[in-house]
């Protein structure tokens, strides 16, 4: 039996960002692109990722809001949210962690560095799943 590979949901409002995330990603995992965080809201409804990369800064919702929303949703709270940040403000940080999320990629990222900690916070079993 073929391995299933994992979906990964990529939300940046920058499109070179997730053309850049996407291309390092697509060869290990399924990766849906949104430029805003309504959107992937919209298509959880359908599709369950096993992991969410999200920016932290975007206009109309940004990622503590959308992530607050993911949180209090028993049907999307136990997905790994991962942000994307060209932030480097610990406080900021500090606020995200506490929020739920479980990690901090700040951009400019390297493909290794990207995939490392993808890997690294990727649930064990999603494959199975």
């Amino acid at each position: 039996m073929a391995e299933q590979q994992a979906v990964v949901f990529v939300v940046d409002d920058n499109d070179a960002n997730l053309t850049a995330c996407k291309q390092i990603l697509k060869s290990r995992y399924v990766v849906y692109p949104f430029l805003a965080a309504a959107k992937m809201l919209q298509v959880l409804e359908r599709v369950r990722p096993d992991l969410i990369l999200l920016d932290v800064e975007m206009p109309e919702m940004d990622g503590y809001e959308a992530l607050q929303i993911l949180k209090s949703n028993d049907a999307f709270k136990a997905i790994p949210v991962i942000f994307l940040s060209g932030l480097e403000d610990p406080a900021r940080e500090a606020e995200g962690i506490q929020l739920g999320a479980l990690d901090f990629i700040h951009k400019p990222f390297g493909s290794a560095q990207l995939l490392e900690r993808i890997e690294h916070h990727l649930p064990r079993n999603s494959a199975a799943q």
